[in-house]
């Protein structure tokens, strides 16, 4: 067992693991450039810019004209990609690249993307964002033809369907490949001669079309077009496939038309304040959802003081919408890695004062309403709630800027089985009794919809995809369903 997994098992010994925020956890960010000479430099800055959506590992494919160049690292992006011997080994005018955090495959670097593999045609290098519904059923299939994996990542999936595809031209595999898989992806992948783009046909997951002089850009957010000074052109469509080659752009529509049903949890946590996502500011969005909170559910209070760093733009909103003041009332130390030091008992007892520190100046004496984006375990919850207290607080009112999290997503995003989420066995009266504040209150799911600037939740065509609020998945779940099936005829079997 390695140092990470020792850090893991002794933190879900005691319930979490002491360096764990408890937050949902981020998915992947990915960025392609075609046609710049300095393809993997931008790359490995736009990779940088969508840090936060995957810190685990991070990878840049280029290629020079004749080769393919490969780098991939566990790690941050600027541990890995700041020395001018990589990027001088990154050669070419094209490159695309990928920063992950692991939702599918273990955190090691065979499961690092982009991947990469060599066709008949010629090499072909993908990184993806999301989580295939149905990639352990394509994998069985996959391998009963004699497909051998050499990653656990559902991407390899992908790899695989367009190698065994009887269609012609690559493109034309791509798409069959993309045909035959499930859930949400936004993809990045490079060719000899081409650099592709697709999104699901739900859109679920974002990706953005930018400019830079002559070259063209995709990447997962904005932010990651203006660390490189390109300028936005347009998001990538649901279901959308562009095709960028030295004559321009191609833009093909492969799939059947869906309603849309982009990630709402982008809008509340994922997304990069400064970035602009199907057409919303995120930080916009998020002042609103902390007005639409203080409109729903006030509370008797001298100050609002955010979570940091996630519960800030709500906590904003809600002190302007309360008329309160706002205080920075909890410092975050941005510092403190997940392995910073062994977890002796004394540090566990601290927990999650590694990561944050009452300002006790700001609370002393006062009632104080504590915003946060959201509760999953609610261990952190628990802990902050009593740091406040400790700081001197009289009265702790927690404000969550979303619904309660009752499901865990299979899109991509990294959450506990449901088990263990705590809104899916309690009600929020027992999460306030557990988290012993004065009072809890969650954002409604219709709150959360006129804060993006929707009237409300369409029940029977919801306009986004809300299933970690409200268990309604927009896609079919298959690989899920197997493991269910699986685990009735086990328990049936054990019966007998």
């Amino acid at each position: 067992m390695g140092k990470d997994d020792r850090l893991q098992h002794l933190g879900d010994a005691f319930g979490t693991n002491p360096f764990d925020d408890d937050h949902l956890h981020e998915e992947c960010g990915v960025f392609g450039v075609f046609g710049h000479s300095e393809a993997a430099a931008l790359t490995a800055l736009g990779l940088h810019a969508l840090q936060h959506r995957g810190q685990e590992a991070a990878g840049i494919v280029s290629f020079d004209g004749a080769h393919f160049v490969t780098e991939r690292h566990i790690g941050l992006v600027g541990d890995n990609f700041s020395k001018p011997a990589v990027i001088e080994r990154l050669a070419g005018n094209r490159a695309i690249g990928h920063t992950r955090y692991s939702t599918t495959g273990a955190p090691v670097l065979r499961n690092v993307q982009p991947l990469f593999a060599e066709f008949a045609g010629g090499g072909f290098a993908v990184a993806h964002n999301g989580n295939l519904t149905n990639a352990r059923t394509l994998q069985r299939s996959l391998q009963q033809r004699g497909s051998i994996f050499q990653s656990t990542s559902d991407t390899e999936t992908i790899i695989h369907l367009i190698a065994t595809s009887n269609r012609g031209q690559l493109i034309d595999r791509f798409v069959d490949a993309m045909r035959q898989i499930e859930g949400a992806y936004a993809i990045v992948a490079l060719s000899e001669k081409k650099m592709v783009g697709c999104r699901d046909p739900l859109g679920v997951r974002p990706l953005v079309l930018g400019k830079l002089d002559d070259a063209h850009v995709l990447a997962s957010e904005t932010c990651a077009l203006d660390i490189i000074g390109a300028s936005f052109v347009r998001d990538i469509d649901p279901g959308e496939l562009v095709v960028i080659t030295e004559d321009g752009i191609e833009s093909i529509r492969p799939f059947q038309a869906a309603r849309p049903r982009f990630c709402i949890f982008e809008y509340v946590y994922f997304a990069r304040p400064d970035s602009i996502v199907e057409g919303r500011n995120i930080y916009d969005v998020r002042k609103r959802i902390g007005a639409e909170l203080a409109l729903e559910s006030p509370a008797p209070a001298d100050l609002v003081i955010p979570v940091p760093d996630s519960g800030t733009p709500a906590a904003l909103g809600f002190a302007q919408a309360a008329n309160l003041p706002f205080e920075l009332g909890i410092i975050r130390n941005h510092y403190v890695g997940r392995t910073f030091i062994q977890p002796t008992d004394a540090i566990r007892h601290m927990g999650v004062k590694l990561k944050h520190n009452a300002n006790r100046a700001m609370l002393e004496g006062k009632r104080v309403v504590l915003v946060d984006d959201s509760i999953v375990r609610g261990t952190t919850s628990k802990k902050i709630v009593e740091m406040v207290r400790d700081a001197g607080a009289t009265e702790v009112h927690m404000r969550i800027a979303s619904p309660p999290t009752t499901n865990s997503c299979f899109y991509g995003v990294d959450t506990p089985e449901k088990s263990k989420l705590i809104a899916s066995h309690m009600s929020i009266e027992e999460i306030n009794a557990f988290i012993k504040a004065d009072s809890l209150a969650f954002l409604s799911i219709d709150g959360l919809y006129r804060a993006v600037g929707e009237p409300g939740r369409n029940g029977t065509t919801p306009q986004f995809c809300d299933a970690c609020f409200t268990g309604d998945y927009p896609t079919r779940l298959t690989d899920q369903q197997d493991i269910e099936t699986t685990r009735q005829l086990n328990l049936l079997a054990e019966a007998v």
